[in-house]
């Protein structure tokens, strides 16, 4: 299973409406976390109901929680931008997760 594929089937435990991941590995190439063929930098755009009431310091640790020994091998950074359906700022896009 890909890197993308595995942090997708974990963050499918926070029941995301939407999803966007991409592998932003590339621009951080040479960078002292950075590994040959990527995995490494990633930004992630989750729209779910679990986030509803929760601020963004308890949003980005449910992800951190749902991704566990990921963030410490191989992801070495991710840029989270998390949000509850519906409210001001969430992103209206096509995600690969409907539910």
């Amino acid at each position: 299973m890909t890197v993308a594929k595995e942090i997708e089937r974990r963050l499918a435990t926070l029941a995301p409406a939407r999803l966007e991941l991409l592998d932003e590995s590339a621009k951080h190439a040479g960078h002292a976390g950075a590994a040959p063929g990527g995995n490494t930098h990633w930004r992630l755009t989750i729209v779910s109901r679990a986030f509803a009431g929760k601020n963004k310091v308890s949003r980005h640790r449910m992800v951190y929680q749902a991704l566990g020994d990921l963030m410490q091998h191989p992801i070495h950074a991710m840029s989270i931008e998390a949000h509850a359906p519906g409210e001001p700022g969430a992103p209206s896009f096509p995600g690969k997760t409907d539910g």
